[in-house]
């Protein structure tokens, strides 16, 4: 048997995500989002994991209210523990039918606590409140709740909007504090660039000397970004690469264990099963680990766990020989393309590795998935030094027709499917994992990016060059089962 590597309900899609780590246990409660119509309500649902690789689905966790409750939709929130040992579960209550002011659906925090580890949530209705004056009561949502002990206080960020101001920059992180989680004061933002139309899903965290808030957003782009500081009330600073993953992965937000920070986010579906489709809000869960760079910039991967739950090598027969035979393998293209493709069909899940010494002056270079045996057919993941960045491409491209003008190689892959990287000459290792219609590729540990892949089911791997000379040192695919 093969299990996902991804987890998804059998039923719904995975929305928002909020991780809790529990005795070393990843408790992640997910808004549940089901695709009928009418829509029910949206609940938060359980999965668990111990290591990353089977999860354990415990349906729902948090109940949404009636059709006539403020909460019938439970949103985006976060979960501490106080010093006695009680879980406070913070959240966004919404109904379509309860508006706001502004005549938009209003949005609302709300608390719930537990006091049997998490296994039953009472609702405190009471304890609910809204915008104050001066920010949009159609945006108070994803509250996300954190110590400051400095401060001894705790803090409430918010995504909200000012009510006043260009309509896609008004996007503030708000701030209320308490000292018993109880009673919540409004003070100062928390964050106000003036720079988005919102900041989803906030998240703030401490590591090693450097505080990281995380935010999504999507008004230059529909990505997670984060920024850094020394303290948690800033001045907050830019890094050099300020997104987490590209288009598909969104709403990001972390747990630690053991010195470990891990985001989990979900990689979004495609409208109609489709490479072309648009992107649908929530799908399949994901999770990269964050590493920390001697800088404090945050690398994202793969989780070590994962990958070593790929165990049994696939083998890889290329112009009648096993790949390892022909390592290294050098692609020499200097006015031109060459690329080498196995005979053999990838299995739908696996992961794959393939080291490329790339020289200087190299326009190109990559992995091929699921392609034909000519090259001609397939998934590109593409490096370009000169440009810095990883792309996916696929080919062919749009077909509109059946003349040669039909083959719309004019319309380039999607800007939301580029990612920067640092490519200089030497040596880089590409890695993907594919399961199904997911597709995750990263970058010397460096640089993630996710997307689906519909179209082309099946067909080999490859790797290729364009214009310049790379030796491919390590090539590799491994699978979890014998099936």
């Amino acid at each position: 048997m093969s299990y996902p590597v991804f987890f998804q309900p059998a039923d719904a899609w995975v929305g928002d995500l909020i991780p809790f780590q529990k005795d070393g246990e990843f408790w992640l409660f997910y808004l549940h989002e089901v695709r009928t119509d009418p829509k029910p309500g949206t609940a938060w649902n359980l999965v668990t994991t111990k290591d990353l690789t089977q999860f354990q689905d415990h349906g729902v966790a948090l109940p949404h209210g009636t059709r006539e409750d403020p909460d019938f939709n439970c949103y985006t929130g976060s979960i501490v523990a106080d010093d006695s040992g009680v879980h406070h579960l913070f959240y966004t209550g919404q109904n379509p039918a309860n508006l706001g002011p502004d005549g938009l659906p209003l949005q609302l925090v709300m608390h719930a606590t537990s006091t049997d580890g998490m296994a039953t949530w009472t609702k405190h209705p009471g304890l609910t409140f809204g915008a104050p004056g001066g920010y949009e009561s159609a945006d108070w949502r994803d509250p996300f709740v954190f110590r400051d002990e400095a401060a001894g206080l705790w803090r409430m960020l918010l995504a909200a909007r000012h009510s006043e101001g260009p309509e896609r920059r008004r996007g503030v992180i708000a701030q209320c504090v308490s000292t018993d989680l109880m009673a919540w004061t409004h003070t100062d933002p928390f964050w106000d660039p003036r720079r988005y139309i919102t900041h989803e899903c906030p998240d703030v965290f401490e590591w090693d000397g450097w505080w990281y808030m995380v935010y999504s957003e999507f008004s230059e782009t529909f990505t997670t970004r984060y920024r850094m500081a020394k303290s948690p009330t800033g001045p907050w600073t830019v890094p050099a690469l300020d997104s987490v993953d590209g288009r598909a992965f969104y709403a990001s937000k972390t747990a630690e264990r053991d010195g470990r920070r891990f985001f989990f986010g979900w990689i979004a579906s495609k409208e109609g099963n489709s490479d072309d489709g648009a992107w649908q809000w929530a799908g399949t869960m994901a999770v990269l680990e964050a590493r920390q760079n001697p800088d404090g910039t945050l690398a994202f991967g793969f989780a070590d766990e994962l990958v070593d739950s790929f165990w049994d090598e696939v083998p890889l027969e290329l112009d009648g020989q096993l790949i390892h035979r022909e390592l290294p393998l050098r692609l020499d293209a200097p006015d031109g393309y060459k690329a080498a493709i196995t005979a053999n069909a990838m299995p739908t899940q696996f992961h794959a590795r393939a080291v490329f010494d790339i020289q200087a002056g190299t326009t190109e270079c990559g992995l091929l998935l699921r392609s034909s045996p000519d090259g001609d057919r397939s998934y590109v993941l593409r490096l370009e030094p000169k440009r810095g960045r990883l792309v996916f491409d696929r080919w062919p491209r749009t077909v509109t027709g059946d003349a040669q003008w039909h083959v719309s190689g004019d319309v380039p892959f999607a800007v939301e499917l580029e990612r920067p990287c640092h490519l200089p000459p030497g040596r880089h290792t590409l890695e993907v994992i594919v399961d199904g219609d997911l597709c995750v590729a990263v970058v010397d540990r460096q640089v993630a990016l996710s997307t689906r892949i519909y179209d082309l089911p099946a067909g080999g791997i490859g790797v290729f060059a364009g214009e310049g000379s790379v030796t491919v040192t390590d090539f590799e695919v491994r699978k979890r089962t014998d099936n």
